[in-house]
């Protein structure tokens, strides 16, 4: 009888511990964080140099521009849309920005306002028409990639927009910690706060909702007209603000700002455990899913692969990441079975 009861009580544990280890394997964040770490051990081993300070903080410098949108990315995902057009979206901005500070010669503070109401402007046109009109969000943001290319062209003459005022040189030249700028700054508060938005606040718990399942969200009487938009018009104006740090950055507003990034930000909060059919994913997930990528881009130049395998380890990572997202869906809505 005792050795039942034993029998019994191992049986209880080791399903506790089964079903702690499966809990821990479906939070998206510990995948990639161990991905991460690897990836660093992989790349330090085969060159050294991979490590050190001066890669490690071009890769935070970068990071800490497209990471910025990356935040709006998820916000938005989460509540069950995305947007193609953030590029764009922080191109025009930053080139209107810096327009209205040469050619109509704005002070700096109000022109900067101006190019980040540009991409909330530009979120909200977003949103209103996805939401509102029921125009899908994959064919509204990418006509919205397309229209804002062709503005930052006739806007610029196809030419970069400089000289700056001094103000945004000395802002794009201050190193604030780790010889790194305000941007990365800006970017580390943002994610902390928009973090802990999303897991404890009604707002958060509101937006999971929303992207979970609409008409449930609707029927207990979440407005999920309004938290769509509301999130369409934060991913615009993080990535206004995200063009005018590169604006800063470079001291000059190039036609190239913005370019490609709709594809890596995407990739990279998909990486980072946040879901393409809305309702789940951190802002930790998808900072931490942006940082992995970078550092496989980075990690390939430094071991001296063709630069042509940077995108096509990006698109596979992205297509393993949805695979894992698909698995991780369908063990949770079968109960672990």
């Amino acid at each position: 009888m005792e050795e039942i009861v034993k029998e019994s009580e191992e049986t209880k544990k080791n399903s506790v511990v089964n079903s702690q280890l499966i809990k821990l394997i479906t939070v998206g964040e510990i995948g990639v964080i161990s991905a991460l770490v690897l990836l660093v051990l992989f790349f330090s081993l085969l060159e050294p140099a991979f490590m050190s300070e001066r890669n490690v903080r071009a890769i935070l410098n970068v990071v800490s521009f497209v990471g910025i949108i990356a935040i709006g990315q998820t916000i938005l995902l989460v509540a069950g849309e995305f947007d193609l057009s953030v590029g764009s979206v922080a191109g025009f901005s930053a080139v209107v920005s810096a327009q209205l500070m040469t050619a109509v010669n704005l002070p700096v503070p109000i022109a900067i306002l101006g190019g980040v109401g540009t991409g909330a402007l530009m979120g909200l046109v977003n949103g209103i028409m996805v939401v509102k009109f029921g125009i899908p969000a994959f064919i509204q943001t990418l006509g919205m990639l397309f229209i804002g290319q062709g503005l930052i062209q006739l806007v610029t003459g196809g030419y970069p927009v400089y000289p700056l005022p001094e103000e945004i040189r000395e802002l794009g030249f201050q190193q604030i910690v780790f010889g790194l700028g305000w941007s990365f700054v800006f970017f580390i508060l943002v994610a902390i706060i928009a973090d802990l938005v999303l897991r404890k606040t009604v707002l958060g718990r509101n937006l999971y909702a929303t992207g979970g399942n609409k008409e449930v969200a609707r029927l207990v009487g979440i407005n999920t007209d309004q938290y769509k938009i509301g999130a369409f018009i934060t991913i615009g104006s993080l990535a206004g603000i995200a063009g005018m740090f590169v604006m800063a950055d470079l001291s000059s507003a190039p036609t190239s700002i913005g370019s490609g990034w709709e594809l890596i930000v995407i990739a990279g909060v998909v990486v980072g455990g946040v879901s393409l059919f809305g309702g789940s994913g951190t802002v930790a997930g998808g900072v931490v899913g942006i940082l992995l990528l970078k550092i496989v881009q980075s990690g390939l130049v430094v071991i001296g692969v063709n630069s042509n395998w940077q995108q096509i380890a990006v698109g596979v990572i992205m297509v393993l990441a949805v695979g894992i997202d698909i698995l991780r869906r369908r063990y949770l809505i079968s109960g672990g079975n």
